[in-house]
């Protein structure tokens, strides 16, 4: 039988949600549309190990935000990817930066770039940013019955208000709340320490440099003090994933340009140690 939208629906995720729940990340936890208890057949099975991304981070500057992340994925204790990408352009003014599960955050990502395309084509506008922020929140919450398995997915949102004209960052609970942060915010198994840097250093109305250099120090300091974070490789010329969300959209951070800025970073501890 051929699918159909609802036609009083604008939202892609809502009709997967009442259609075709199993689609959606973390379907298998879903036993039902308003469930949030762990499967039957779950209870008590010791999930495989699975990869995890962490650590990302989000700082407002002087023309927007910046968004940034690491790029190691881990699987118990060993390292299951070293170029995984944490940082994914939604929209032309929004990004978001998801730690956790590594499948079930990609799906999310994925999901979340489909949901606020297909409200655009069917309304004709974009949603606000603070209703992209409210449709993440509500695919976090979608995600509950998976958490209760070990398959955590949490996100930071950014996105520029075109109407306030200015940077947001949103971050999240496991249970889809959603909280507005003024200035900075970093999760993951190292956002403590990364939390910790930005808290030393960060200034308001930072220049896109000096912003830029700070995400990267905190990254750093985090990869210093966590295991699952990783640093800067040299070697490989791997190095964090970072973008600039501004009134104009998105930039990229070039990796050359990174390797400067730790170079210079790197110096300076020699010199302070």
């Amino acid at each position: 039988m051929p699918l159909a939208f609802d036609d009083q629906s604008s939202s892609f995720f809502d009709y997967l949600l009442h259609q075709r729940p199993d689609l959606l990340p973390g379907s298998r936890g879903l036993a039902s549309e308003n469930s949030v208890s762990m499967p039957e057949e779950s209870r008590g099975v010791v999930p495989p190990p699975f990869s995890h991304g962490t650590t990302v981070l989000a700082l407002k500057y002087e023309r927007g935000v910046l968004i940034a992340g690491d790029r190691r994925a881990t699987e118990g204790f060993q390292i299951a990817g070293r170029r995984m990408e944490k940082v994914f352009k939604v929209d032309e003014h929004s990004a978001i930066a998801i730690a956790g599960a590594a499948g079930p955050c990609l799906e999310m990502a994925k999901l979340f770039q489909t949901e606020l395309e297909h409200y655009e084509k069917v309304e004709g506008v974009q949603l606000s940013c603070e209703g992209k922020a409210n449709k993440l929140g509500q695919m976090v919450k979608a995600n509950l019955p998976m958490v209760f398995q070990g398959l955590v997915v949490v996100p930071i949102y950014v996105g520029f208000d075109l109407k306030r004209a200015e940077g947001r960052i949103f971050k999240y609970d496991i249970t889809g709340g959603r909280y507005e942060e003024s200035d900075y915010h970093s999760i993951g198994s190292g956002g403590k320490e990364a939390r910790n840097t930005m808290r030393e250093h960060f200034r308001k109305n930072l220049s896109e440099e000096d912003a830029l250099t700070l995400a990267l120090r905190s990254l750093y300091n985090a990869a210093e003090d966590d295991v699952g974070t990783g640093g800067p490789d040299l070697v490989r010329g791997i190095y964090p994933t970072a973008k600039c969300v501004t009134a104009s959209g998105i930039g990229d951070i070039e990796e050359e340009r990174m390797s400067r800025v730790y170079a210079g970073l790197i110096e300076e501890l020699k010199r302070g140690a």
